[in-house]
């Protein structure tokens, strides 16, 4: 059975998930935002008492606020990395990312062990998941679906009543409602979105309320 911890990391207040099986403890983070040590102490301390084996970490797009933490998972716990190549010019700019946002020197954080492609499809457990490519909000986001379990994690792609903002790195927004409409909007409307800010939300309320998106 799948469960989700959610954390609520930084001055972002983005949206880091754990996501796991409750029988095999096999588990994957996505979009590890944890910035201090009292977060990166809370991330860990889960995992820790929770026995969970952290198998993979994913990014669903390289804005930092997104991947800030994958230094400290990465090292401390040695999942395999997937991020998207298309995002990687974004990924090799962190240290500017996090200056023009306050944040001082960071460092960029650990090489992808793999690429993410709409073929790969991965499992915790008994629990498969794969990608979606939903570019727009950045060049080379990824949404992650669990289409059994009728969940999908829509990074800063779609929120609650809003949809990701296109003026940063390579934004687009024609793009951003492309991915939406024909991405995430094909989806079962009782498909449970989790987004990469805010409260979790549906594709049926989304498709039909959703006032940045017209049908």
């Amino acid at each position: 059975m799948i469960k989700i911890k959610i954390f609520v990391f930084s001055y972002f207040a983005e949206n880091t998930y754990l996501v796991f099986d409750e029988v095999t403890k096999e588990a994957l983070v996505i979009d590890a935002g944890c910035f201090n040590d009292d977060e990166k102490k809370e991330l860990e301390d889960y995992i820790v008492k929770n026995e969970l084996k952290l198998k993979y970490m994913v990014t669903t797009h390289c804005h930092i606020d997104h991947v800030i933490g994958n230094e400290f998972v990465k090292s401390r716990f040695n999942p395999v990395y997937y991020a998207p190549e298309e995002d990687q010019k974004l990924y090799n700019i962190v240290p500017e990312q996090a200056r023009q946002f306050g944040l001082g020197d960071v460092e960029k954080g650990p090489e992808p062990d793999s690429f993410i492609t709409e073929d790969t499809v991965l499992s915790i457990g008994q629990i498969n998941f794969r990608f979606l490519f939903t570019p727009g909000h950045s060049p080379g986001e990824y949404c992650v679906l669990f289409e059994k379990e009728k969940i999908c994690f829509s990074g800063d792609v779609l929120f609650k009543q809003s949809i990701g903002r296109t003026d940063l790195w390579d934004g687009d927004s024609d793009t951003l409602i492309n991915s939406i409409k024909n991405k995430l909007f094909v989806l079962d409307d009782d498909t449970t979105v989790f987004p990469g800010h805010g409260e979790h939300t549906t594709i049926g309320y989304e498709k039909y309320g959703n006032p940045y998106v017209s049908n």
